[in-house]
């Protein structure tokens, strides 16, 4: 698939890491935001996020600067049209991302593949609101992006074959990440499994089983996890975490997705992991943990 243009509509955590990838993957990124203060914030971002791998020599102030004038914000969705590729990654909000679509499919020609990053929303339903529903696809890419090398490749109801093959061809040999094919259904695979494991976790939290350090402990330890579950919590943001759980408990009415009290009570609180620099632990500016 021999694309170079994509454009990225909303630069959020993963709209940001999403970003960063695709630049260093050589393809020219256009990224549109609701507001141009936003977009400068989220250059920044990837800028520091460029300068720490500096700092362990695993880039060059060469390749930085390369990868950085690939980045171009821009400031509203008509400067997509000439992208060859599109991925949404607003925040999980059913009538925003609808309201999203039904301009990218009036502005972008009807080749134009239009993918979003939705974690737990129907692709279904955003796509009937397309002339083109067929070239409308899920491409969940699991945070952090940078390190993660896994895509779930989400098909809805009307997804044609050559969508799914030409997204397929893009993740593996343009990005050189691995994809699974997942039909849709709420929280695909990624998602509905590490929150039920989070949610699990809090509970335990919630029982004093063990303290939140100890449950973390275990599972990198003992299972060999990158980050134990409540630090992962943290690392998506609790408010995320919730949303998904909340809306897995009403799509599929089953009692293991009710969000666990904890949960609730730490986002009311404004604690939501890194983003607010307290969740169940505590983490500077740069989110290293305090």
């Amino acid at each position: 698939m021999g694309l170079r243009k994509v454009g990225v509509v909303g630069v959020g955590t993963m709209g940001q890491g999403i970003a960063e990838m695709l630049a260093f993957n050589g393809l020219d990124v256009y990224m549109v935001e609701h507001s141009n203060e936003r977009l400068i914030q989220m250059i920044a971002v990837i800028e520091q996020s460029l300068d720490k791998q500096m700092e362990r020599w695993a880039l060059t102030l060469a390749e930085k600067k390369l990868i950085m004038s690939r980045i171009h914000p821009i400031e509203s969705l008509q400067e997509l049209a000439d992208c060859e590729l599109v991925i949404e990654t607003i925040t999980e909000d059913l009538d925003r991302k609808i309201a999203i679509f039904e301009q990218l499919d009036r502005l972008c020609g009807p080749d134009i593949i239009i993918a979003s990053n939705t974690s737990t929303l129907s692709l279904t339903e955003l796509a009937s609101v397309t002339q083109y529903p067929e070239r409308v696809i899920g491409m969940h890419f699991v945070y952090p992006v940078m390190k993660t090398n896994l895509v779930e490749i989400v098909r809805g109801l009307k997804t044609s074959n050559e969508t799914f093959t030409r997204t397929k061809d893009f993740v593996e040999e343009v990005i050189h990440k691995k994809s699974i094919m997942v039909f849709e259904s709420a929280g695909f695979v990624t998602t509905r499994l590490i929150c039920l494991f989070i949610n699990e976790a809090l509970h335990v939290l919630e029982e004093n089983v063990a303290s939140a350090e100890d449950i973390d402990s275990a599972m990198r330890i003992g299972y060999s996890f990158q980050n134990g579950p409540l630090e992962m919590a943290d690392r998506f943001g609790l408010d995320a975490v919730l949303a998904a759980l909340e809306r897995m408990f009403r799509e599929y009415g089953e009692l293991k997705y009710r969000p666990s009290i904890l949960l609730k009570k730490m986002v009311r609180g404004g604690h939501l992991g890194v983003k607010s620099g307290m969740g169940f632990f505590q983490y500077d500016k740069d989110g290293d943990r305090q």
